[in-house]
């Protein structure tokens, strides 16, 4: 087991910090491609896509490992990649305003991170399972029909719109993964998903299906230009969207952060946490720029701590350099570009159900029984997959109402905070000197009526409001 503290020989942070790289690769490069696909964006375009965001994440991972004074990064073995949660909100804005407005949005949710990230840190008992839960499991449920959509093709009227052909190859590329992770063991077994990928393409090459003509004419080495899409646009409703977002990958980064944490045995401070969430909101003023995603921290990867028991957090900042360093090689990202839709879509199907599982597997955390959280999560997931199923559900409000309502995420996301402040009144977890008065009380007499005082706390706090209740209700996510 690697010390937290000690710096092991750099070739073997370099082999550890790869491990990581090939863990998140295929969850981090995913983001674009479906981005870029329901934007109608051509290979070439999702090809810069791709590089940004290996760039943009590698700078990240490498601050939350290396830290930059007191201001970023959380010091511990974390990596950061592009996030699942702002992908429907995204397509959304691009559709309504444009890319520029998509990019604009993200700096100014960067900029948002930034100045809330502290606050954030200080108040995470505003998002306990309740509202996580159902924010996550809204996140794979809007994101499985984009991953469908991929499998069938764009375009109804095109020839082989949902043809046989391409079903059958992605419930080939489904099968792999199920394979690996059945019969794979150790470091093979979460790869699953990239060797679905792999196999799924091997087989696409005979039927015509895999388009390289992008990747011919890449350069080897280049960097992504800034403000690829023209000077940024900031559009209100686009802001407002974004900036929710923010605060929903601030509630997924913060349960990592203290799964981590748990792992190595740090212990961490508020200001730890602030730091390594204003790293989240770094990467949206980065990815404004860049032209590439906003980050959180890779659930997969916490896992991988775990199983390896590696704590060093230089591990990370050895990976970080591997992503910068992918991110500067275009021809590789035109490459991955050129994967069949059937395939990626197969990938992303999987991926985005399991966020759906792993939400589900959240909501198991909070309790049900004689509180009405059973009704706040059916209203808020009802009212808020409303508009996928239902697209033109808000088409004769305003713009602004249209933005903000008709992504699941966001809508979701309101609804579910809102409820749960109506509801459950949410109050400051007990500290521990509050727990030893408490039972101070009780040994002198309390008796009965300390029991039911009890009972009624339990009935009104939220669930998981500790850090270490707040880890165990947060399972590691396969994210994104």
């Amino acid at each position: 087991m690697m010390s937290a503290k000690k710096r092991a020989p750099f070739g073997r942070l370099a082999v550890l910090g790869l491990q990581h790289v090939l863990v998140m690769y295929t969850g981090c490069v995913t983001v674009p491609l479906v981005f870029g696909a329901a934007a109608g964006l051509d290979a070439s375009t999702i090809a810069l896509l791709i590089n940004a965001d290996l760039l943009v994440a590698g700078v990240v991972t490498m601050i939350q490992g290396a830290g930059v004074g007191r201001v970023l990064g959380v010091r511990m073995p974390v990596m950061a990649g592009a996030a699942f949660t702002a992908v429907a909100p995204m397509i959304l804005i691009a559709g309504e305003y444009g890319l520029q407005a998509v990019y604009g949005s993200m700096i100014a949710a960067g900029i948002f991170g930034l100045l809330a990230a502290w606050p954030f840190a200080k108040a995470a008992r505003f998002f306990p399972p309740l509202v996580s839960g159902v924010v996550i499991t809204v996140v794979g449920l809007a994101l499985i029909g984009v991953g469908v959509n991929l499998v069938v093709g764009s375009d109804p009227k095109a020839a082989d719109y949902a043809a046989p052909s391409r079903l059958a190859l992605a419930a080939f590329v489904v099968i792999v993964i199920l394979l690996v992770a059945r019969f794979g063991r150790g470091f093979v077994a979460q790869t699953g998903v990239l060797l679905g990928l792999l196999a799924g393409t091997a087989v696409a090459v005979p039927l015509g299906l895999v388009d390289l003509s992008a990747a011919r004419g890449a350069d080897w080495i280049g960097v992504s230009t800034p403000f690829h899409f023209g000077a940024p646009e900031f559009p209100p409703v686009a802001v407002i969207s974004m900036c929710v977002v923010m605060l929903v990958l601030f509630a997924e980064s913060t349960a990592d952060l203290i799964a981590v944490a748990e792992l190595t045995g740090k212990e961490l401070t508020t200001g730890d946490m602030a730091r390594g969430l204003a790293a989240d909101g770094l990467s949206g003023v980065l990815g404004g720029v860049m032209n590439a995603f906003l980050d959180t921290v890779f659930a997969q990867n916490v896992g991988l701590v775990s199983m390896t028991r590696v704590r060093s957090r230089h591990v990370a900042t050895v990976a970080g350099a591997i992503l910068v360093a992918l991110g500067l090689v275009p021809k590789l990202g035109a490459v991955v570009a050129g994967l069949p839709g059937p395939v990626v879509g197969a990938a992303g199907l999987v991926m985005f159900a399991t966020v759906a599982a792993v939400g589900i597997s959240t909501l198991r955390k909070v309790e049900f029984e004689g509180t009405h959280n059973l009704l706040i999560v059916a209203v808020s997931i009802g009212v808020g997959m409303a508009p996928d199923v239902a697209p033109d559900l808000y088409s004769r409000f305003p713009d602004g109402v249209r933005i903000v309502l008709g992504s699941p995420v966001t809508s979701a996301t309101l609804i579910a905070f809102g409820l749960n402040l109506a509801f459950n009144r949410t109050r400051p977890a007990r500290t521990a000197d509050d727990e030893a008065e408490a039972q101070a009380g009780a040994g002198a007499g309390a008796g009965a009526g300390a029991e039911a005082q009890a009972e009624a706390e339990k009935q009104t706090r939220p669930t998981s409001t500790t850090p270490a209740e707040y880890s165990a209700a947060h399972p590691a996510r396969a994210d994104r």
